[in-house]
């Protein structure tokens, strides 16, 4: 899949509206059902919400799918709770951690971190730069 094809179609995407505690909830609840309405909908919603520059570092479209599918990452993938920690805001930067109970009923924390783009298509949109497991 190219940049072109970015963003992925049917799936959600950044808007002006979105708090960056939304960017990161819509997310979430695509990666808890990650196969539905269609295989890895869940990942390609996440790969709808990263920045620019997180997907110049993690894509393409099937690598940032093989990076998600990783050990680091498999947690997030059909994951059985999240449990949300507050959102630490300072003008156009976000950060939210995250503890992700998976399928194996083990726990990862992941943070979230955000910034609102300044160019692009979604010019005004918080979307993620990135997640790190902490």
């Amino acid at each position: 899949m190219s940049e072109r094809e970015y963003p992925v179609a049917d799936l959600p995407t950044p808007r002006e509206t979105y708090s960056p505690g939304d960017a990161v909830s819509l997310q979430l609840d695509a990666l808890e059902t990650n196969d539905d309405p269609f295989e890895n909908a869940g990942i390609m919603t996440a790969y709808n919400f990263a920045s620019p520059a997180n997907r110049r570092s993690t894509g393409p479209l099937d690598r940032f799918i093989a990076m998600v599918q990783s050990p680091q990452y498999r947690p997030m993938i059909d994951f059985e709770e999240a449990v949300r920690g507050p959102v630490e805001r300072d003008e156009n930067y976000a950060e939210q951690r995250v503890t992700v109970t998976g399928p194996d009923g083990r726990t990862t924390t992941y943070e979230f971190g955000l910034s609102v783009q300044s160019v692009g298509e979604f010019r005004g949109c918080w979307q993620t730069d990135r997640v790190v497991v902490v």
